[in-house]
């Protein structure tokens, strides 16, 4: 179902205000100016038990002015939907940039901030792909899904708790710079989860088994079974999580690894997501996942993997989190390679670091996250890509001997250079001569990033792929989080080092 831009956003005096800022930049002397008009209204619930234990519903409205001004960035913004405010704005966002400059020019910086030529993208609207906003349904259908959720599995033998809870958001942004780009965007995301948790009275012991369904930009259709099977996997968790309580210990040592999509997005958002951002290889940002190993000097020689290892940076995924018509800086939604045939031939850019770099035009991976912040270079939807003929998952199960097959994410750990690394999992199985023979608890994988991909000798097929990913990915500081999909099909790892975390925690 098509959708148009919401009417009580633009009842909003978008242009007016984007033409008194602008204006007012221009006469101060700017070389560059862009507006941005933000209203992005947040919902969550929570249920504990099938029983409510917090909801939320905030809406965060406003603009902001980017400007460069003496080869220097300068930001500002403001709530007061007046023209007069807007100039003002402009105005601090100048002062700014010429106190920026004072600050750079003490340090003995001398690094003017240039963007990348794009082209002018006048009057253009874009709205993600949904069939229903999931802010047109009541809160009480919404809490009432969850609890019919929770009963479910409350009902079942050996499930004590169950946690559910549902984040929506409707997101609506207005641009225009002075080169003429002028956009309109409208984009709806929801995350739906459910945890159960089993407790053993006798022993202490208890563990969870959480859906695997993930973040999606789609609408309230997603709940109802449009693009995954919700009773099919509600029904499975009680059986899952049994197993799960009476499993063996995993035997530490080298095991050839199945990683389901489920799991694998984690791991290609953490070590290569992060790392091709230009701006954390270049050391221009450090915060919250360090800077990367993947240097500038290594592109288009760096092995970072098998030749099976093919890495799309993609804006125009459908579904995706990070799918956008066009970022924050008037730069329409691509898709281009990051890693082809296991080597590295791209990044992902912003204007600036284009220019910067010597690349002809930006990816469009500027994003902020509210209107009181300023764009990032931030990940766009980082997929490896399927083999157009590979196996399915089960058939790759079926060439390994002795390994593991893990399935859904849980925790990680990475260093600051996005290079050393292990993941858990939901649940983890062990594969003897082809078949999978029940699961084991305490298992992480841990590797070596160019080592780990190296590693892979099969990719499945098409039938494999899914589209993962999370709300929370965080950058910058003052902090700033984005939602970001990796897309991926099952594959297979051979010789991949396996830890037992209660040994490794001195629990064992």
């Amino acid at each position: 179902m098509a959708h148009g831009i919401d009417p009580t956003f633009l009842a909003l005096p978008l242009r007016a205000l984007a033409d008194a800022a602008l204006a007012r930049a221009r006469a101060l002397g700017a070389e560059h100016a862009d507006f941005r008009f933000e209203r992005v209204r947040s919902a969550s619930w929570r249920l504990r038990d099938a029983k409510p234990a917090g909801s939320s519903d905030t809406t965060d409205l406003g603009y902001a002015v980017r400007v460069v001004h003496g080869g220097t960035w300068g930001f500002a913004s403001g709530v007061d939907l007046t023209m007069d405010a807007a100039a003002r704005v402009a105005s601090q966002a100048v002062a700014m940039a010429k106190l920026s400059a004072q600050v750079i020019r003490a340090a003995g910086v001398d690094e003017r901030v240039e963007l990348a030529d794009e082209p002018v993208h006048a009057d253009r609207t874009w709205v993600s792909s949904y069939q229903t906003d999931p802010f047109s349904v009541p809160d009480e259908e919404k809490s009432a899904l969850l609890a019919d959720w929770s009963a479910r599995l409350l009902a079942a033998n050996g499930v004590d708790h169950v946690d559910a809870s549902l984040l929506t958001v409707h997101e609506n942004k207005f641009y225009a710079d002075t080169t003429g780009t002028v956009t309109t965007q409208q984009r709806v995301r929801l995350h739906p989860q459910v945890t159960a948790v089993s407790v053993d009275e006798s022993s202490g012991e208890f563990d969870s088994m959480r859906t695997i369904a993930p973040p999606t930009g789609r609408g309230w259709e997603y709940l109802t079974g449009t693009g995954w099977d919700w009773d099919g996997e509600l029904e499975q968790i009680p059986e899952l999580l049994a197993e799960k309580m009476r499993a063996p210990s995993v035997e530490p040592g080298l095991y050839d690894l199945v990683v389901d999509p489920s799991n694998l997005w984690l791991t290609i958002h953490e070590s290569i997501g992060h790392a091709t951002e230009l701006d954390r290889a270049l050391g221009y940002e450090a915060a919250y996942a360090g800077t990367s190993f993947a240097t500038f000097d290594q592109l288009g020689k760096l092995k970072y993997g098998s030749e099976l290892m093919n890495v799309t940076g993609d804006r125009t995924a459908e579904h995706g989190l990070a799918t956008i018509g066009y970022d924050d800086e008037g730069v329409e939604a691509q898709s281009w390679d990051l890693v082809k045939d296991g080597t590295l031939v791209g990044y992902q850019l912003d204007r600036r670091i284009a220019r910067l770099t010597g690349f002809e035009r930006s990816n469009g991976c500027a994003f902020a996250d509210s209107p009181s912040h300023v764009p990032l270079q931030r990940m766009a939807n980082v997929s490896l890509q399927p083999d157009p003929a590979g196996l399915s998952t089960e058939g790759l199960i079926g060439g390994v001997d002795r390994g593991i097959y893990v399935v859904g994410d849980r925790s990680w750990s990475i260093d600051m250079q996005r290079y050393n690394f292990q993941f858990t999992g939901q649940r983890a199985y062990v594969i003897r001569n082809g078949r999978l023979e029940g699961q084991v608890k305490d298992f992480a994988y841990q590797g070596v990033t160019p080592q780990f991909w190296g590693s892979m000798e099969a990719v499945g097929g098409p039938q494999t792929y899914v589209l993962g990913g999370a709300f929370n990915c965080g950058k910058a500081q003052p902090g700033q989080v984005a939602a970001v999909s990796h897309g991926c099909p099952s594959a297979l790892f051979r010789s991949v080092n396996i830890l037992n975390t209660a040994d490794e925690s001195g629990r064992g």
